[in-house]
This record gives structure tokens, sequence and C-alpha cells, in this order.
């Protein structure tokens, strides 16, 4: 079972070593990712930290939860499981743009006049 723990207001040069000596006060930490934007190489400012186990992962929620580091009041609780996400905005691709006006699937509306209007 993993013990992941979602810590957020994280300020921007915070690196996964010093979290690691952070929350090594709580108990023992198997992992830590600061989360970075993929297009400018930044943190997000929010990280994961998975610990060894419940009694260490409880510790440090109740050490560390808005708990200042570095100027910020820490935001620290369970990680909740990751949610899938669709394709591109999750609507279903580029050519799904809904509304009931796609041109190339309806019917000229005039009357007994078959030419295309477009």
């Amino acid at each position: 079972m993993e013990y992941k723990l979602y810590v957020g207001n994280l300020a921007y040069s915070v690196t996964d070593a010093e979290l690691q000596t952070l929350f090594a006060q709580a108990g023992a930490v198997k992992s830590v990712a600061v989360i970075m934007d993929k297009m400018t190489g930044r943190s997000k400012g929010f990280a994961f930290v998975e610990m060894a186990n419940e009694q260490d992962m409880q510790n440090a929620i109740s050490m560390f939860n808005g708990k200042d580091f570095q100027s910020r009041a820490l935001t620290v609780n369970v990680a909740r499981p990751r949610e899938e996400r669709g394709g591109f905005g999750g609507g279903g691709g580029f050519n799904n743009r809904g509304g009931g006006n796609d041109r190339r699937r309806s019917k000229p509306k005039s009357g007994g006049n078959d030419r295309q209007r477009w």
C-alpha cells in the first residue's frame, strides 16, 4: 500500500532534497517528487512525498500541515489517486465541436433546390 502525501503551497525554489530532509523528521521517507512544469522547467509549487508506513504519514500531516517552510504555510494531506484524463481537453479530439452546426453533415434547407450553398 502507498502512503503518499500531497504537499502544496511550496516556494518555487524548494528541492527534492530539502523536502526529504524536512519530512524525515516525521519518519521514514520512501520518495519525494517536486512537480515541475514541462514547458518552463520551473516548479509548479507542489510535490508528492511517499512515507514508509501509515504512522509516519499521519505524523507528517500533523507536524507539517500549516507549518511555515521557506516563508510559506504548507498544505499537507493524503494524496488522492490520479484521475484519468482524456485527450485534448477531454472533449474527444479536434473535430468534436458539438453544437450541431457542422456543415459537412447538414443538408441544404432550401425548398427543392439541392445545390450546395458553400
